[in-house]
């Protein structure tokens, strides 16, 4: 009998080289050995058992593969990359320098960095926890080498007919007769003297034929090449099986068999469904329960890359993020009938197949001026929808529990929003929730304890109750009354034949809401149910609001709360 598996799973994203910090003396560009970095050794027995307390089941290390950065391992093996091709100290994530090894300065001991990286691989899983490993397979840095590749691997572009902008068998496309040169404007803390040769350019990760391209483009990479002759009307050249697909499928088994659980796709939607098609069928085949999770950001690909492609989750970030954050930041025309648009129009099929979250490394963060830091609470109900709407998995960013602003200037990111992944530095709030290796929050100020304590309790709610985990959706908002506020509520059931639950979400950041609640006859006949009563068994509101909450006297939701009831 083929095993159920759940969809509901609740991912931690840490991005890796930040997480374990506890320095607070930073400089402005600092080196690792300066400002700090993790260790695998700090992902420690404790840290892992404080995650599964608050009820994460996976953890996304973002930033683990070894990429370029203008650190010096070279007496580990690692080649010195060219500063002048690395975005930040610690170069970009996403700049992928050997996708065979792990950051050397991730370990205690560089020359012993894999073994370190196995261990914290083991504490996880007897933690009961799943590991979520970057796949980056549309660019890779410029100057990749692989000094851990197994025997018989060959690296990326050696056979390349480099005379030839494109060919099936190239792993590279280039732009022959033409010299990179660097971006304009760039400012590069690490000085050198020979500049930066490559003969001829290579065209950049974000599809650019352009040999200078521009600080803002993807310059630190290359793109790789499936086949797609972009030059000539995108033609594809699938048969034979390009190069390429062969080279990363060999990277997709070699991790698989090291134990990963599960792999975050970087931009999957750049590269061709059928290369999907094709390599995850064969992981599979090797361990049934590794996923995929595509970053993706074209709807109207979403159904090719989950039933083509075979990924078992996609990002909702166009779809249920744009919307619940217009609802946070009260755009004038933000509306919670965009959230019936997503699942009417964009996912309602495939819902279980959504990954939804209201931060990750890309996005700004909530509590920043330009999203909601003059209404931190609309988090609440936002990460209801979030975690509840229907029955897929919701990811969550460090520090984002805590209310992290990023108000810092870290090096090569500038903007007061993000958490940096270029630079090497701290996460101010989760150094604290950290407490020098406790593991307990205690010092965090009294509003970040009390954010903190929703996402426990939202995430204890969505474990405890079947019906969030893998229950029906029926949306209400077509039911109620002219007297309903439709733009600021939202209101919808989740129920199983043995669990019937009403949840209703105020986005309004000043005005309570009569809970005149209409049950459609429709939704009594798919529930079973004739005679409905309402008991109120969550209430997720502002903690100023929350003493004034009487169990007995719900008839008003407060601003920025979610109630849940039972149907019974």
């Amino acid at each position: 009998m083929k095993e159920k598996r759940s969809h509901k799973f609740i991912v931690y994203q840490m991005m890796f080289h930040l997480w374990g910090n506890t320095n607070t003396d930073l400089a402005f560009n600092g080196s690792c050995q300066r400002n700090g970095v993790t260790k695998f050794a700090d992902i420690s027995v404790k840290a892992l058992q404080a995650l599964a307390k608050k009820g994460f089941t996976h953890i996304y290390a973002t930033g683990i593969i070894e990429h370029a950065t203008m650190e010096d391992f070279s007496a580990y093996g690692s080649p010195l990359d060219h500063p002048s091709i690395v975005k930040g100290r610690a170069g970009s994530p996403f700049a992928i320098k050997d996708y065979y090894d792990v950051n050397p300065f991730l370990a205690i001991d560089p020359a012993k960095r894999m073994e370190e990286f196995e261990e914290m691989l083991e504490r996880i899983h007897a933690c009961g926890l799943h590991l979520i490993l970057d796949f980056v397979p549309n660019h890779l840095a410029r100057q990749y080498y692989s000094d851990k590749k197994p025997k018989g691997i060959m690296d990326f572009g050696l056979n390349d007919q480099t005379d030839k902008s494109f060919d099936p068998n190239n792993n590279f496309y280039y732009l022959p007769g033409t010299q990179f040169s660097v971006p304009v404007g760039l400012d590069i803390p690490v000085p050198y003297s020979i500049p930066y040769i490559e003969i001829p350019a290579k065209v950049s990760g974000n599809n650019v034929f352009s040999a200078q391209p521009s600080k803002d483009d993807w310059f630190e990479t290359v793109k790789l090449n499936y086949g797609i002759d972009f030059q000539h009307g995108e033609k594809t050249y699938f048969d034979p099986i390009p190069d390429t697909w062969l080279k990363l499928l060999d990277v997709l088994v070699y991790w698989t068999n090291k134990g990963i659980d599960s792999f975050r796709c970087d931009m999957a939607e750049m590269v061709p469904v059928e290369f999907w098609a094709y390599v995850i069928p064969k992981i599979k085949a090797i361990n049934p329960k590794v996923t995929f999770i595509a970053e993706i950001y074209q709807p109207y690909r979403y159904q090719d890359y989950i039933y083509r492609g075979g990924f078992d989750y996609l990002y909702d970030k166009v779809g249920l993020y744009d919307a619940l954050r217009r609802l946070m930041e009260e755009k004038p025309k933000a509306t919670v009938e965009d959230i019936t648009r997503v699942w009417q129009h964009e996912s309602g099929e495939f819902s279980e197949h959504m990954l939804r979250f209201l931060e990750n490394h890309d996005e700004t963060r909530i509590n920043s001026p330009g999203f909601a830091q003059h209404n931190l609470w609309s988090t609440i109900p936002a990460m209801v929808i979030t975690a509840c709407l229907h029955h897929g998995p919701l990811m969550t960013y460090m520090g984002q529990e805590f209310g992290e602003s990023a108000n810092e200037v870290e090096g090569f990111n500038l903007a007061q929003d993000r958490t940096t992944m270029f630079d090497f530095w701290r996460v101010e709030t989760h150094q604290r929730w950290m407490n020098q290796g406790q593991f307990d929050g205690a010092e965090l100020t009294k509003e970040e304890k009390q954010l903190d304590d929703f996402y426990v309790d939202l995430f204890q709610f969505v474990h405890a109750h079947p019906a969030i985990q893998e229950g029906h959706f029926f949306d209400l908002q077509y039911a109620q009354n002219e007297h309903y506020p439709k733009r600021k509520v939202y209101s919808f059931l989740r129920y199983t034949s043995k669990e019937k639950l009403l949840i209703v979400c105020n986005f309004d950041s000043q005005q309570y809401y009569s809970l005149d609640i209409q049950l459609p006859n429709l939704a009594k006949e798919m529930m079973n149910v004739s005679q409905v009563k309402l008991n109120l068994i969550q209430a997720f509101v502002p903690p100023a609001m929350n003493e004034h909450i009487q169990p007995a006297d719900v008839a008003m939701l407060p601003p920025n709360s979610a109630y849940v009831f039972m149907i019974s």
